[in-house]
Formats: C-alpha cells, structure tokens, sequence
C-alpha cells in the first residue's frame, strides 16, 4: 500500500514499524449482517471481517457440537480403532497409553484415562521425561508397558512418526492405536489404525484439531461401539463426554490449534463447562492462580496452561495429568501448589536464558543487518524452555527463531522452534531430517522439534535460512496491523465487550478485534510485574480507560507509553474485562500505538 487514505488513521509505521490497515475495506457485507440478523452494527464488522458468509452467521454466532462433529467414518481409521479399543474393553484387557508432555498430550491422556476408568477398564500411563527420553514413544517404553501387561497401546499427541518404537511394539504384540494431529510422512507406523487428519489420505477437513479434539470424536463412536454391544449398564452407565470438554477446551487454546469450525464449538462450550468447576483439579490451578473472573481463552491459554505445562518442562507430567483426574479437592490443591511452585521456577531458568538468547540474536541481526531466520543455542540451556525461549524471540523479531540447548560432550542437542504466519517451520525442519541435517524432527506450520549433532547447527542454521528466506520475505515485507474500527474510552464497556465476544472465541484463526482509540492521552504509566507496562488513557472529553501492553517493557512501544505525556497518541488494542475487586470495567491490552500527526 502507498497511498496514505488506505492506512488506518493514515498510520503507515507504527511505533512497533507496523502498518494499520482496515480489516475490511467497506461496510456493505457488515450492513448487510446487521441488517438482515438485527445484530449491533460493531459485531457485523467484526464478522464480516472473519470472512463470515452470509449463510452462516446464526451458526457462526450458535456453534453446536451436533452439528460440526464429523461422523467417524469421515476421519481416515477411526471406525477401526474405535472398534479395537472398544473391543479391547469388552475383553478386559489392560491398555498401554503413550502421551505428550505438554497440555494437549496431559489433557488426552487424562482424558483416555477418565473414559477407561468409566468403563472399568485398566490402563497404564507413560509420558516420557523431556530430558533423557524426549518426544513419544520409544523402545524402552513400548518394553515396559508390554511387560506391564498391556495387550493394547494407544499412543495420544504422538506416535505418527515413531516407526521403530511402534514396529517393535508390533513384534512385541501389542495392538497399537494412533491418536495424532502432527504432519505425517508419506509412510505410516506399523498400528491397527492411525487416526489423524493430518495424514496425507484423511479428507475430514479437520486438520486444525488438536489431538484431545481428535480423541473426542474417537471416544463418541468407541462409546457408540460399547453401547451396541450392550457394554453400558444400570450398574456401568455411560459417561456423558460432554463433562470432560474443559479438557478438550483447554488441550485446544494451549496448542495454538485455529479456533474455526468444531474447535469453536469445543471452546465455547467448554469454558461453560469450566466455568461449572466440576473437575477438582481445574478448579485447584485456578484458584492458585488467584483467578477470579470467568474462564476465557486467555486464561486457559495465559493462566492454567503455563502452569499445567510447567509439569511437563522442568518437572513430572505425570503429576499434571494426576491433577486432571483428580477427584479428592484437597489432593488436587495440593498437586495444583506443586505446580504454581514449578512454574516459578520455569520462569526464573526461562529469563537466564533468555537474556542469552536476547544477546545472541541482536549480534545476529547486527552482524547481517537481517537474517530469514534465527537461530541461537547454548550450553546446558534447559530443554523445558526451548519453546518459549523461541516463542519470545519471534515476538521480538517477527521471524521464525529456533532455540537449541546442548550439553557438553553430549552427541546430540535438542531444539524447539517457532513460526509466523505464512512461513511453515515443520515441513522445513521435516526437509532438514530427510537431508540428513538433524538426526530428527518435524511438528506443525507454527512450532517445531528437532535433535541435532552440536557441530552441525551451523549447517542447520544455513539450511533452513535457505529454505525459508522467500516465504520470511513475503510474510514479513509489509508487517500489518489489520484494524476493526475506532473507539473511545466512553465506548470501552463491558457490555460491549460482552457483544463482540458473541464471535469468539478468539485466538488463533479466529484473531480478537482491534480496535484504536484516536488521539488518546497517557495520563499515568508504570512497569508492573516482570515486563509489562500499564496506564491509563483519556480521551478527549476526559474518560479514562485502563489499559496494559504486556511484555513491552524495554522495547519501543514501552518507552512510548512510559515517556510520552505531551501529545496524544492513536492507541490501538483488545478490549477486555476487568472485575478485580468486583467492579466491573473495560480494559484495553495494547497492541500497538503511533503519534498522531
């Protein structure tokens, strides 16, 4: 774009060097929502800036589960693996179950174990230890569980690219079902059914689930199975799944999965769910959390999920998943006491080295004047916090940044990585294991895992800044802002808020409205907590609005917001709520701002 009407506010560079453009360039679609569905004009922008159709704004503004739920025949392998846990229960045979160390993988194994316990069937967990086992199955694991007495394993968040472990737990017996979401290769693991909409022959369309959405639809048609077999009794009765959507809720913010389609409905109606506090251990982590106002995904994803996660990163997954299945209050508070204590902790080994990672890029970036993509790594950096290391990065730079932590002598170093939208980091880091440049990886468009030899991080470095510069390029040549409409502070209410959270949920796939409060003064700011910055805006007719930009203290936009009181800026954010000390008000999370001309 070159010409100044066509920015928002004419704002072409922004204090965060970003461009406000409008998200929809006329109103006559939004008009047209409104007035044919008598909803508030504000909602009608905000949908039809989603790319709502016409059609489907009453079951956009209604999702229900009846009706996005796919019929299991339509996912490729479920109907057989719905059979062959379904008749694995009916012979009473112990289940194996391999899960993932982060939220999703907690939440699908917790929720496995919660259906099976119903059933009265047996199961043994494993979840591997983050450092010395690593990401999925193995051989050692596979061992065990058969040595258990397992005669079936399900494998939940993983297990798609695991062809060793799972080829001998066929050799060993074992009847193994696949719950994934991840890319899978051409060539699938030895199982009785791989159930994943990722595989290249599934034609669900659902690929944007994450694996406890997945294991959801899996768990309905094993229960329709049981139910036809005559299974369920006065004495067994069977469970209502939709009890356990919290879980699925919480697996589908906390794994960044887009919330379009079926993954709505899951979160819609499962933070009413949550916000029943009938799962002791939800209710546990959010009271150690002090979190007093209604679930919504920011708490689910910014609140429980760091600290579920903290289990899994420095600590015992395992006691995450306890937490989950929880049914004694006073043990899931005292598990949930565990967890707030490591996720301090997390934060503390997180910051170390960050600050290393911060010093490394910025050389990086200084050196080449820019670099596609970034790439840092260090001695004895705690593999439990890769992922956020290059999560924070990639807030900072705006470009995919890839962390790796060796030991010394030690052969290999693990790394995590994180992406932008339009550049997909998994197939890139999936191309650097098939060329031999790391020992494994793979994952998704926006996050990534790999094992590497030290010596050769260089050579990934340069692989993947010659795989991703063109599509870096193009993501990152006009960096937009893109903007619903303008407000003022007296507009900022909770009914508002209350409005647009009608389209919600919001987050990925599903971005929450921005809205820019033009020529609005700082009347007072201040650090609060680690890094963030809060203040206070008013407007030209004297109200004020609350307002906080989290972890932007020290960068560009913080040192606006802390410094500038002479003029008026054009502010532009997210409303929320917020009902600290029962009173409810509006509040603005700062996006971006940019001096008025």
């Amino acid at each position: 774009m070159s010409d100044l009407h066509e920015y928002f506010l004419g704002v072409d560079r922004s204090v965060k060097g970003q461009a406000w453009v409008p998200r929809i360039s006329h109103n006559r679609d939004a008009d047209a929502i409104a007035g044919h569905y008598d909803v508030p004009e504000l909602l009608a922008r905000v949908l039809a800036g989603r790319g709502v159709p016409f059609d489907d704004v009453p079951a956009y503004l209604n999702p229900t589960l009846r009706d996005l739920m796919p019929q299991p025949e339509a996912l490729a392998d479920l109907p057989a693996g719905a059979k062959a846990l379904a008749d694995a229960i009916c012979k009473s045979w112990q289940i194996g179950v391999i899960g993932d160390y982060d939220v999703d993988g907690m939440t699908s194994v917790s929720l496995l174990s919660m259906f099976l316990r119903a059933s009265g069937t047996d199961c043994d967990v494993h979840i591997p230890k983050r450092i010395g086992e690593g990401y999925g199955p193995s051989r050692a694991a596979v061992e065990q569980l058969k040595a258990n007495g397992a005669k079936v394993l399900v494998t939940l968040d993983c297990g798609v690219m695991a062809h060793d472990p799972l080829a001998h737990a066929a050799e060993l017996g074992l009847e193994t079902i696949i719950i994934d979401h991840h890319q899978a290769g051409e060539e699938l693991p030895s199982a009785k059914a791989v159930i994943n909409p990722n595989r290249n022959d599934d034609l669900s369309g659902q690929g944007h689930l994450c694996a406890a959405g997945v294991l959801l639809i899996v768990l309905a048609a094993t229960s329709r199975e049981l139910r036809r077999s005559g299974w369920w009794s006065q004495a067994r009765p069977e469970p209502d799944l939709l009890q356990w959507l919290d879980l699925v809720a919480l697996a589908t913010v906390c794994d960044v999965v887009p919330l379009k389609g079926l993954n709505r409905a899951y979160v819609m109606q499962g933070l009413k769910v949550m916000s029943a506090r009938g799962n002791s251990g939800v209710a546990a982590l959010a009271d150690v959390a002090r979190l007093t106002r209604k679930p919504d995904p920011y708490a689910l994803g910014f609140v429980l999920g760091p600290r579920l996660n903290a289990a899994g990163r420095i600590g015992d997954a395992l006691r995450g998943v306890q937490l989950l299945t929880c049914g004694d209050r006073g043990e899931a508070m005292q598990i949930a006491q565990e967890l707030e204590a490591l996720n301090r902790k997390r934060q503390v080994i997180e910051q170390s080295i960050l600050d290393d990672a911060m010093m490394q890029a910025d050389a990086a970036l200084g050196a080449s004047g820019s670099t596609p993509v970034l790439l840092v790594s260090g001695q004895s950096w705690h593999p439990g916090v890769l992922g956020l290391v290059a999560a924070r990065l990639k807030e900072r730079f705006r470009r995919p940044s890839v962390a790796v932590g060796f030991e010394k002598d030690s052969g290999v170093a693990s790394g995590s990585g994180r992406s932008i939208p339009g550049v997909d980091l998994g197939s890139a880091v999936r191309a650097a294991a098939d060329a031999g440049v790391i020992e494994k990886g793979g994952g998704h468009a926006m996050a990534a895992g790999l094992s590497v030899d030290p010596k050769r991080i260089g050579d990934l470095r340069t692989f993947l800044e010659v795989r991703l510069a063109d599509s870096v390029d193009t993501a990152t040549r006009v960096p937009e802002l893109k903007i619903d409409g303008a407000l003022t502070a007296t507009a900022a209410t909770p009914s508002l808020v209350e409005t647009l959270d009608r389209a919600g949920p919001y987050g990925a796939g599903n971005p929450a409205p921005v809205f820019v409060f033009p020529a609005h003064r700082i009347v007072h700011a201040d650090a609060v907590g680690t890094d963030h910055v809060r203040c206070t805006l008013v407007s030209s007719g004297g109200d004020r609005l609350k307002a906080i930009a989290f972890r932007s203290l020290g960068s560009d936009l913080g040192e606006l917001l802390l410094s500038e009181r002479a003029h008026p800026l054009h502010v532009a954010g997210r409303l929320s709520i917020d009902d600290w000390g029962g009173k409810r008000r509006g509040q603005l999370m700062i996006e971006d701002a940019a001096r008025t001309v």
